[in-house]
């Protein structure tokens, strides 16, 4: 059944702000280099003030996947929470923009939007200090009947598994898609989401997951083992389709008893890293809609993620439909 949509996705709406860093900056802050860390606005406030001048941008794991679908031609839309301030304005027009339908209600007493601290080293990793504000805040009351029931693929965020109501949220989607014969996705997003969620993750993923992002680090981690060939079978029949992540090694997609080495795209240098398991699944899954077989999901996941790297922000800067004209 044609879906109108090709991607909805769940997750939280949050602004990055993008610096350049040394790794005594890091040090000095007392950041765990290439890791997601969770801070107060407290915190927010006093690291920006120290950071290096940067860019800003509207961000957020499942908003970047959802920039990328637009990027290549598809159809998206984001089910996310920012409050009723500037720079939820900001994100909100940004998702618009795009040409992605965002309807959220904004939060009007409560937290202030979210906003992401990303610091890049010169080797192009990136750390990031996230302060959620408003993005917890979303409810099951926020997941709309018909944008999950409109959806090919609905994309769910990892991140938001900190949050109980968000994850009743992530239950009533899935019930929803699968009612309506919709595929569930989901991001484990970073490894330490895993760690601290990794008896919760592995059942929903068995109850609820047809598709599965993950890159290395998540992987192992989920499975508790340093052998990323022994995840990679750990999770062969829990999921219809496994997208597994390598960084520059590519990615490995496992699915229907049979695995897809996938090259990565070259790039001429990397330059931030922020966004690019977010654009390899905007790829994939828009691979996916379009009913392509999976090792061309896998490159045109490859072919958005060496766009991203090559730049700073988690956003594609290039139409990734003329970049995908080879491919497909």
């Amino acid at each position: 059944m044609t879906a109108p949509f090709d991607v909805t996705a769940i997750g939280n709406a949050i602004v990055d702000v993008i610096a350049p860093a040394t790794d005594a900056f890091l040090a000095a802050e007392a950041m765990t280099k290439g890791a997601m860390t969770l801070i107060d606005e407290t915190r927010a406030a006093s690291l920006y003030a120290r950071m290096g001048p940067g860019i800003e941008a509207s961000g957020g794991s499942a908003a970047n996947t959802v920039a990328g679908v637009a990027s290549f031609g598809g159809k998206a839309a984001f089910i996310g929470k920012c409050a009723s301030d500037s720079l939820g304005e900001v994100f909100s027009h940004d998702m618009r923009s795009i040409g992605a339908r965002f309807e959220a209600a904004p939060l009007k007493d409560g937290p202030a939007t979210g906003r992401c601290l990303v610091n890049v080293t010169p080797d192009g990793e990136r750390t990031m200090s996230t302060f959620l504000g408003a993005a917890v805040c979303l409810t099951p009351a926020d997941v709309g009947v018909e944008l999950i029931e409109a959806a090919a693929t609905v994309y769910l965020e990892g991140y938001l598994f900190d949050a109980p109501q968000a994850r009743l949220a992530f239950a009533k989607a899935a019930g929803l898609a699968h009612g309506a014969g919709r595929r569930i996705a989901l991001t484990l997003c970073d490894a330490f989401v895993v760690e601290r969620h990794r008896d919760a993750l592995i059942a929903f993923i068995d109850a609820q997951v047809d598709i599965l992002f993950a890159n290395e680090a998540e992987i192992t981690a989920l499975f508790q083992t340093d052998d990323f060939a022994a995840a990679a079978k750990a999770v062969e029949g829990r999921v219809a389709i496994a997208a597994l992540t390598r960084g520059a090694a590519g990615s490995l997609v496992v699915g229907s008893g049979v695995s897809h080495a996938v090259a990565a795209e070259a790039v001429e240098k990397v330059v931030d890293t922020t966004g690019a398991g977010d654009q390899y699944a905007a790829g994939f899954l828009f691979g996916l809609a379009r009913n392509h077989p999976l090792e061309v999901c896998g490159s045109l996941g490859s072919l958005a993620a060496a766009e991203v790297i090559s730049h700073f922000g988690p956003r594609p800067q290039t139409a990734l439909r003329d970049l995908a004209a080879a491919l497909v």
